[in-house]
């Protein structure tokens, strides 16, 4: 697999690593831990510049963010809340939740947004509450291409300067978005036995 994102970030050159990290983002089926150390260990070769890759990745990360903002804001507060009521028992929410958590969201939707897309495992679905939440389309690509900006910046120069040992990041960050996507299903699970229709 690596060989084969190595051939596609360079011959597909800024335009595959925006590729990829579109796709990352939209379906996580390849971590930005894998390929974006590996995109900084290119640059490092002289192949492309690390502030092209950088920005490449985050003009494809910030692209598959505002994607699943607008999923989140086509359905919106209201159809989220009659979705909480007819099939409460699976999102393992009351109508109740969704309203709190829209508030919650008003308070402190921003920080959440911004530190969201630098964590493994939340990165991708963090903008869909900012689009039911309606936040503020503007504010909403800010504080997303600030986070991906950081976070793609992190990875890349990291493969830049470890070079032929860029592996070294998804061998660190891995275990990390492991450990958040486990809390994050076992929590469904726990929400999910526990939880008593409203």
């Amino acid at each position: 697999m690596l060989q084969i994102l190595g051939n596609l970030i360079e011959r597909g050159g800024y335009a595959g690593i925006a590729l990829l990290a579109f796709i990352e983002t939209i379906f996580p089926p390849i971590p930005s831990e894998v390929f974006m150390p590996m995109a900084g260990f290119v640059a490092a070769r002289g192949t492309l510049s690390l502030p092209g890759v950088i920005a490449a990745g985050t003009i494809g990360s910030l692209a598959g963010a505002w994607l699943w903002y607008l999923l989140g804001r086509a359905i919106g507060l209201d159809r989220m809340i009659t979705l909480a009521a007819r099939h409460g028992r699976w999102l393992t929410l009351h109508p109740g939740d969704i309203e709190k958590a829209s508030r919650w969201f008003a308070h402190h939707g921003s920080a959440m947004v911004l530190l969201g897309r630098m964590v493994p495992g939340i990165r991708s679905v963090v903008s869909i509450p900012a689009g039911i939440a309606h936040m503020n389309n503007g504010r909403f690509l800010l504080l997303s291409g600030i986070g991906s900006l950081l976070w793609t910046a992190l990875l890349m120069t990291a493969g830049y300067l470890l070079g032929d040992r860029y592996t070294v990041v998804a061998g660190w960050a891995g275990p990390v978005s492991n450990i958040v996507i486990g809390l994050v299903v076992a929590t469904y699970l726990w929400r999910l036995v526990t939880f008593k229709p409203g």
